[in-house]
């Protein structure tokens, strides 16, 4: 019988890895299922990988795999979708619905109006499964890369109570938010990078061009011994030339030890504790963490999701471990029958505002609401906070690029000032 290892997510959001035997592919998912596990990932030991695909009908020919066999390069957008498509699919989908259009007709007319891609391959796909029987959450849980467990639950609790287009919206709605916030933070750091970008480039051309052709003129000259400053920056721009493969593989010794020691489970508790107390960007970091759990976890209960897996698809999303903890020590609490807010005040990581808005959600039973205008608070705080350090970091780049320039422009005249005034004295 084939052997199948597969990568999944248990009941508490860890991931797991495995073998199983089964028969075909198909078999080995039911199987893990079973176990409670979602499937992230499932190849076959001895040859070929499968990623979740889509069933297949006996009686149709041969489909592709959607994504599976697509070439995949995320940092080029290569074969992926993106969440601003992603989120169109999901609002025409909800006012297609919403209209009183089938599921399968809406997911055929989005077929037929979407260009070739990866997205347009998926809907084929979801259309399938679907006049085949299967429900839409199954056929979207065959594409993790695509559709997270947020998106999957939701879709799953809308199906269960007959609002799917209600749903539906939300997650649009989610998603669009997601990307706003996305967007704004790379449209603040734009003229940033580029200014680095651009002072990286003259000073690569200073020390690897200008700096040299100083240094041929310091010894036709023969000058003698040279100021301390005009020695150091001549010995910066050789040991830039000869050694420069040092630098680099100095830099990327930190990056693969920094990986290393974040890959480390105490080790990553530290460094997003430390993260969270940087000043100014600690606090950004902490209020985007705040936003993506509050309206995770509202948008999640009120679209009926249980509040236990809510919570564990939720801490599954957020990126700082610190926060993750505390969400898993609030899962605890609730499945001992106790409250939200405790935990959440005791791990010291949300603000007390916070804390207190969920503390009166839970007593007026509006916890669902009362997550989704912490989460509109905090979209705010993150604008201001970005445009804070935008305005701040523009001037204190410019600054910084100016006394570096200025450094290796004194360091470089200075000898020929002293040599001109020694020629002008002795005239």
């Amino acid at each position: 019988m084939p052997r199948f290892e597969y990568k999944a997510i248990d009941s508490n959001g860890k991931e797991v890895t495995s073998f199983i035997e089964a028969a075909n592919t198909q078999e080995a998912i039911s199987r893990i299922k079973e176990k409670g596990y979602y499937v992230l990932n499932l190849e076959k030991t001895e040859t070929e990988t499968y990623e979740v695909a889509p069933v297949e009908e006996k009686s149709s020919p041969p489909k592709r795999r959607g994504l599976n066999k697509e070439i995949t390069i995320p940092f080029l957008g290569i074969g992926t979708v993106k969440a601003q498509d992603l989120a169109v699919f999901t609002r025409q989908l909800a006012t297609m619905i919403n209209a009183g259009l089938p599921l399968v007709r809406s997911l055929n007319v989005l077929y037929e109006q979407l260009k070739a891609g990866p997205l347009r391959d998926i809907i084929k796909s979801l259309s399938d499964e679907v006049t085949s029987g299967g429900t839409l959450s199954d056929a979207l849980s065959r594409y993790p890369k695509v559709f997270s467990p947020l998106y999957v639950n939701m879709i799953k609790a809308g199906e269960s109570g007959g609002v799917l287009e209600i749903v539906l919206e939300r997650l649009a709605g989610f998603i669009e938010k997601n990307v706003e916030v996305v967007r704004k933070i790379k449209s603040a750091l734009t003229y940033p990078i580029l200014v680095v970008i651009f002072a990286a480039g003259v000073l690569v051309f200073m020390v690897g061009y200008l700096i040299p052709k100083f240094i041929g003129i310091y010894e036709s000259l023969e000058m003698g011994k040279l100021p301390v400053i005009t020695q150091i920056v001549l010995g910066l721009s050789q040991a830039f030339q000869e050694r420069w493969y040092v630098g680099l593989g100095f830099i990327a010794g930190i990056f693969l030890v920094y990986k290393l020691f974040y890959s480390l489970k105490r080790s990553r508790l530290l460094i997003d504790k430390l993260k969270l107390r940087i000043p100014i960007i600690g606090e950004l970091l902490r209020k985007i963490e705040v936003t993506r759990f509050s309206r995770t976890l509202g948008t999640l209960i009120s679209s009926g999701v249980p509040i236990l897996q809510a919570l564990r698809i939720t801490r599954g999303i957020v990126k700082n471990s610190l926060i993750s903890q505390a969400i898993g020590r609030v899962h605890d609490s609730i499945r001992e029958g106790e409250t939200i807010a405790g935990p959440l005040k005791a791990s010291g990581v949300f603000p007390l505002m916070v804390v207190n808005m969920i503390d009166v959600g839970e007593e007026t039973g509006s916890l669902d609401e009362m997550f989704v205008k912490v989460a509109d608070i905090y979209d705010n705080e993150v604008d201001n906070t970005i445009n804070a350090l935008t305005s701040l970091l523009e001037p204190a780049l410019i600054v910084t690029i100016g006394v570096i320039v200025l450094f290796i422009v004194i360091s470089l005249f200075s000898p020929l000032v002293t040599l001109m005034t020694r020629i002008g004295s002795m005239g």
